[in-house]
C-alpha cells in the first residue's frame, strides 16, 4: 500500500489566546531526483511494517506523485503567510490522502479533529492552505463556529494589507470581488425581495441576484479606473520613451530582498521588511551606471508559488513595468533552502506575462547569510542588498547586458567657449583622453549613442593616424 499525499492543517489567528487558523497543503509537483528519494524513505519504512519485499521498494517510489517542494519549507512559508497577515499560530494538523475530499476536502473524519481542535484552542480562524470550492467552503463553514480562509482569500488579505496607493487598492479590490462573485450563496425564497404592486407577490429578486449584480456593476467601474490608470501610465511611459532612458526591472520571488538591494542600489528608502508582499506598487528610480549611462530600475511585486491567477490579472497594469522592461534582474535568495523551486515559481508567472524570453541577469541577493566558503551557482551574480557587497559588479553586468542605446566611441573636437557641451560629455560619458590645443579642446569619449550623435557637428572625423597625434 502506498503512502498517500500530504496535506496539513494549521491554526492560528489575530490573538494569541483565542484565535485560531487550520490549513491544507496537496502535493503537486517537484524536481523528479528530489520527489523519488523522499518516496522512497517513504515507502521503505512502510515497507518494514507490512512485509514488503526490498525488490518492490523501488518500483512503488517511482509510482510516488512527485511532491512541490519540500514539506518542512512550504510548511514554514505558509506559516510566514499567516504571520503576515497577523496572525498567530495556535494548531497545526497534518493529513495525508489519496485524493481531495470532494464535499469537504479534507473528509469528515479530519473535519471533526479541526472542530475539537477549535474548541480546545478558542480559534477564531481555520486557514486551509489549498484552495477552497465554493460547496467545500459552505460545507466545511456549517461545521465551524468561527471564520474559514483559503490560501487565496488569505492572500488577498495581505495584499490589502499592504496597499498603499489608490491603484493598488483598486487592484486588491478587483481581485477580491472576482473571488468572491462564485462563492455567493443564497437561502432560496426566503432571501427573495418581494414586490409592493398588484401583480407582483412574486418571490421577486432573491438577495443573492442582488449581491451578483451590484458587484458586477463595482467590477465594471473598477475595471474602467484602472484602465484610466493605465492610459496615464502609458502617457508617462511615452514621456520617458521620448528620451532613450532604459528600464530595468527588478523580479523574484517574494522577500528575496528585491526593495533592499533597490534602496542599496539607487539610494532610495522604500519599505524593505522581512514580511510577503510588503511591496505592491511599482517604484521607480533612476540609477547611474559605470559608463555614466542612466537607467530606470523598477521594484516590482514579488512572486508566490501557486500565486493565483486573480492577482496576476488584477495587478497586470502593475507589471506593465516588467513587460515595458529591456533587462529583467531576477533576485533570488541565496540563502534559500527552496531556492531552485522558487525559480521555478518566478518563470512560470514570467511565463504567464508573456516575458520569459526578456534578456535576464540570475542575481544570488543576501550572501551575506551564507557559510564562509560556500559556492554560488555558476553564470550567477552574487549581492548582498544589505551589505553592498558584489554590487559594483551587478552594475557592470546591467551596463554590458543593455542592447537599446549601446555604448559608442567618438572623437570631439570642442570650442571651450561651449562649456555646456563638455559639461555635458564629461556628465554623462566616459572622457578617455582629452587635449587643449589653443581654444579648442580634443578629447575621446565613450558613452550612449544617443548622447554622443547629439552632438555629433563637433566631432572630429580626420584621419585616425592625426587623430591619435592630437589627442596624444
Amino acid at each position: 500500500m502506498l503512502p498517500r499525499a500530504n496535506a496539513r492543517f494549521y491554526a492560528s489567528g489575530r490573538n494569541p489566546r483565542a484565535n485560531g487558523l487550520c490549513s491544507s497543503w496537496w502535493s503537486l509537483a517537484a524536481t523528479p531526483a528530489a520527489a523519488q528519494a523522499r518516496a522512497a524513505a517513504a515507502v521503505t519504512e512502510q515497507a518494514a511494517g507490512e512485509g514488503i519485499d526490498d525488490a518492490d521498494v523501488a518500483k512503488l517510489a517511482a509510482k510516488m506523485p512527485p511532491r512541490d517542494v519540500d514539506f518542512d519549507a512550504s510548511l514554514a512559508e505558509f506559516q510566514e503567510l499567516a504571520r503576515s497577515a497577523g496572525a498567530t499560530i495556535a494548531a497545526v494538523l497534518i493529513q495525508r490522502r489519496d485524493k481531495p475530499d470532494a464535499a469537504t476536502l479534507v473528509g469528515g473524519g479530519k473535519l471533526d479533529e479541526i472542530v475539537a481542535t477549535v474548541a480546545s484552542t478558542g480559534a477564531s480562524l481555520v486557514l486551509f492552505d489549498h484552495d477552497l470550492t465554493p460547496s467545500q467552503a459552505r460545507n466545511v463553514e456549517a461545521r465551524l463556529p468561527c471564520t474559514v480562509i483559503d490560501r487565496t482569500q488569505l492572500i488577498l488579505d495581505i495584499f490589502a494589507r499592504h496597499a498603499r496607493t489608490r491603484e493598488g487598492m483598486l487592484q486588491v479590490e478587483l481581485a477580491q470581488l472576482e473571488y468572491q462573485l462564485p462563492r455567493l450563496a443564497g437561502k432560496g425564497k426566503s432571501m427573495s425581495n418581494l414586490g409592493g404592486g398588484i401583480g407582483t407577490r412574486g418571490p421577486g429578486e432573491t438577495k443573492l441576484e442582488t449581491d451578483r449584480r451590484r458587484i458586477n456593476a463595482r467590477l465594471d467601474r473598477i475595471r474602467q479606473q484602472l484602465e484610466a490608470v493605465r492610459r496615464i501610465r502609458r502617457q508617462q511611459r511615452g514621456r520617458r520613451e521620448a528620451v532613450p532612458v532604459p528600464t530595468v526591472a527588478l523580479v523574484g520571488y517574494t522577500n528575496a530582498g528585491k526593495s533592499t538591494l533597490f534602496n542599496t542600489l539607487t539610494g532610495a528608502e522604500v519599505l524593505a521588511s522581512e514580511r510577503m508582499f510588503a511591496t505592491l506598487d511599482p517604484k521607480l528610480r533612476q540609477l547611474t551606471l559605470p559608463s555614466r549611462r542612466k537607467v530606470l530600475l523598477s521594484d516590482t511585486v514579488g512572486f508566490l508559488r501557486n500565486l493565483p491567477h486573480a492577482l496576476v490579472t488584477s495587478f497586470r497594469a502593475t507589471l506593465e513595468e516588467v513587460e515595458r522592461a529591456e533587462l529583467l534582474l531576477h533576485v533570488r535568495d541565496a540563502a534559500s533552502p527552496t531556492l531552485e523551486e522558487q525559480k521555478q515559481q518566478v518563470e512560470a508567472v514570467l511565463a504567464e506575462l508573456g516575458v520569459e524570453k526578456k534578456p535576464t541577469l540570475q542575481v544570488l541577493n543576501k550572501i551575506d547569510l551564507l557559510p564562509e566558503g560556500a559556492e554560488v551557482e555558476a553564470g550567477a551574480i552574487a549581492v548582498s542588498g544589505l551589505t553592498g557587497q558584489g554590487t559594483d559588479a551587478l552594475l557592470h553586468a546591467i551596463d554590458a547586458a543593455l542592447t537599446a542605446d549601446p555604448l559608442t566611441e567618438a572623437e570631439f573636437r570642442i570650442p571651450q567657449a561651449e562649456g555646456r557641451v563638455l559639461a555635458a560629455l564629461e556628465r554623462g560619458a566616459t572622457v578617455t583622453k582629452q587635449r587643449f590645443e589653443g581654444n579648442l579642446v580634443y578629447l575621446k569619449a565613450v558613452g550612449p549613442v544617443s548622447l554622443l550623435s547629439r552632438y555629433r557637428k563637433y566631432q572630429w572625423h580626420d584621419a585616425p593616424s592625426k587623430q591619435e597625434e592630437a589627442v596624444g
